[in-house]
This record gives structure tokens, sequence and C-alpha cells, in this order.
């Protein structure tokens, strides 16, 4: 089998029947439905969707997304193998945690392929937020120079890298451009305090106040449930992000949901507990991929700056990275998938092919 034939690379150019354009991220492409057809989904598949809900498919791609950049090795290879499948599987299995957990619902109706989910269409709330429980990366860059109150947190002197912090810490940031927000600059992920959300919980697009401390509470009890799972397998959660909107519930009262992704070598930091204990910082995520391009690159700068966004763009494009380095992430993304959910990752030779049988099918009927 050809690492490049099972790289499904390209994402947004399925023959799916849809309502409005394509929108397409760094890694994941979400088609909306048709009215029509959202609605004979939620009748014939169950789904507990409101009145009048709308759907989309989400499907993953394997590309390689690390400094807001696409990335691509030699060889013509654009994506990494197994690595959306594995961050499907991973992410689909800790909200089925946080489900059965009694925790809150998210906006998966269903994966009908290792490569696809099936959505309810969210009102994502207006910011994202990081839940860290150690000092590393970019805090402690900013705590090197000097920093010592992030979102409103006072953190105490003497901190050392990678040290654990004394509590569970919540970094929340923007989601889009927010206008007209005492003390929040009107720009995108911008750092902000929870005293901010609440007290403008509408402009942050909250139903209400006392939403902003349900998402907090969900926010650290999911954490809670992803580090003790971890850790029974000998990792450490180090951080990771979370998003939370709005779906229409089968009743027709907004619920609130976890959405995106969460718990992912993509979203978070693993570190290997063991090696951890003796001192030493083994990663398992896409940490190491970022760390061997900031040792790869003439000047690493470029990487670490969002003013230089342009530069780093052209880097991106005109860098061809040893495939050698993308077997590495597939290792690390399909080694962990299999080892949090305790399952085969399943592998395709054509996932485009795979993926318009399964659409194209009886049961869903979404390719024209």
């Amino acid at each position: 089998m050809s690492p490049v034939s099972e790289v499904l690379a390209v994402n947004d150019t399925l023959p799916i029947r849809t309502s409005s354009p394509v929108h397409s991220g760094k890694v994941r492409s979400v088609y909306w439905l048709t009215e029509a057809d959202s609605a004979r989904l939620v009748a014939q598949r169950g789904y507990p969707a409101g009145p009048g809900a709308r759907l989309g498919i989400m499907v993953i791609s394997d590309r390689l997304s690390a400094f807001d950049c696409i990335w691509h090795a030699e060889g013509g290879l654009h994506g990494v193998p197994g690595k959306g499948a594995a961050l499907n599987a991973i992410a689909s299995y800790w909200f089925r945690c946080f489900t059965d957990a009694g925790l809150a619902p998210n906006h998966i109706l269903e994966v009908p392929h290792p490569l696809v989910w099936i959505v309810q269409r969210a009102r994502p709330v207006a910011i994202e937020a990081i839940a860290r429980q150690y000092i590393t990366g970019s805090m402690w860059r900013a705590y090197e120079r000097g920093e010592r109150e992030f979102c409103g947190i006072q953190l105490p002197a003497g901190l050392r890298r990678d040290q654990r912090l004394p509590e569970l810490l919540v970094t929340p940031s923007t989601k889009g451009i927010l206008t007209g927000i005492p003390g929040v600059p009107a720009a995108d992920d911008v750092n902000v305090s929870s005293a901010q959300i609440r007290e403008h919980a509408d402009r942050f697009q909250f139903a209400s106040p006392d939403d902003v401390d349900t998402c907090d509470r969900l926010l650290r009890e999911g954490f809670s449930l992803i580090s003790a799972q971890l850790a029974e397998k000998g990792l450490l959660l180090v951080d990771t992000k979370f998003e939370f909107g709005y779906v229409s519930a089968e009743d027709g009262a907004d619920r609130l949901i976890y959405m995106d992704e969460v718990g992912t070598p993509d979203s978070s930091r693993l570190w290997d507990a063991a090696a951890y204990r003796e001192g030493r910082v083994v990663e398992s995520s896409k940490e190491t991929f970022r760390q061997s391009l900031l040792a790869r690159v003439e000047d690493p700068a470029v990487l670490l700056d969002k003013d230089r966004m342009p530069e780093r763009q052209v880097l991106a494009r005109d860098t061809v990275l040893p495939r050698a380095l993308f077997d590495e992430v597939s290792a690390t993304y399909t080694g962990l998938a299999e080892r949090i959910t305790g399952e085969a990752l399943p592998r395709s030779d054509d996932p485009r092919r795979d993926i318009l049988d399964v659409l194209g099918g009886d049961a869903f009927r979404l390719v024209d």
C-alpha cells in the first residue's frame, strides 16, 4: 500500500449535496446539508436533534497543521497516514466518555466512516479555552519573560519549566473578532478572564451568565476524566483545548454541548508519566513535530511570531520535510489512538472512494 494513496489530503471536493459552500479548515471540512436531507436523516436515523436541526458531514483530512500552516513531505506526501482516523477515534472516544459520565452531549450524531462525522450544526460560543495542568510551551515562554498574570489569574514566582501548576489553570481566549467589550481588543485569539466573560456573557454568545459557569464546570470535569484515564495508561494530560456551543434538543430547547474535538494529540499535550517522574519530558503529541520544525528551520522566530504569518506560509509552502518525520507522526497518532481506545485503528487504501461508497449508499443517499 502506498502511503500517498492512503492519505486523504483534499477533503473539500467530495460530491456531497449541500445547501451552502463547503467550510474548509486546516484539517476538517464541513458539508452543510440541505433542509430536506437534514430532516430525512433525523427521521430515518433517529438522531436526537430538535425540529429544523441542520446537519453537516464533517470530513477530516490527514493534513498536518502546525503553527497555523500545512506541511508536506518528500515523495508528494501531503498528509500523515492514519492521522485523520486517529484524531476522529480519540475525540469520539472522549466525547462518548463525557456522555456516559453525564457531563454533556456533543455535536456528533453518527460516525459512518473513520474519517467522517455526521454532526448537528451548533451555535458556538465565542471563546475557546485551554485547561493547563503544567507550565510549558507558550505559557512558560511568557512566564520566563516576567509575565505573572494569565487571563486574570496570578501565578506565583519561582515556578520551573514543565512544573505541575498549583491548580488547574483555565485560559480562555476569544474565538473570532468581538467588538464593544471593555478591555478586549477587537482581534481574534485574545486572552480574556472568566470575570470578563461573565460580565459580558451575551457578547461572548452565551445564553446566560449561568452557562459561563456551566462551561467552566464541564471543562474541569472533562479534563479530570481524561486525565484520570490517561494516568492509567501511563500518560500525563498536560493541557487540552475545549470548545462549546448550543444545539436544539429534541424538545426544541437550546442545549449546551461540547464541540470541535478534545483530548487529541492535535489539541492537547501528552507526556510519558514514567519519564516525567525521572525528570524527563517525553512528548506523545504534535508538540514533538512542532519542536522538530523549530530545530530544522533557519529562523525559528518566524514560526513563533504571529505578525510574520506571510513569511511563515511561504516557509511551509517551500519546505519539503523528510518522509521519516511524517512516519514518526503517524506512529505517534495511530499508537495513541489504539492505546486510548483499546481498539485497532481502521485503515484504507483509498479513503475517498470508501467515504463516497458509504455516503452514497442507501443508508444516507447524500452523494449526487
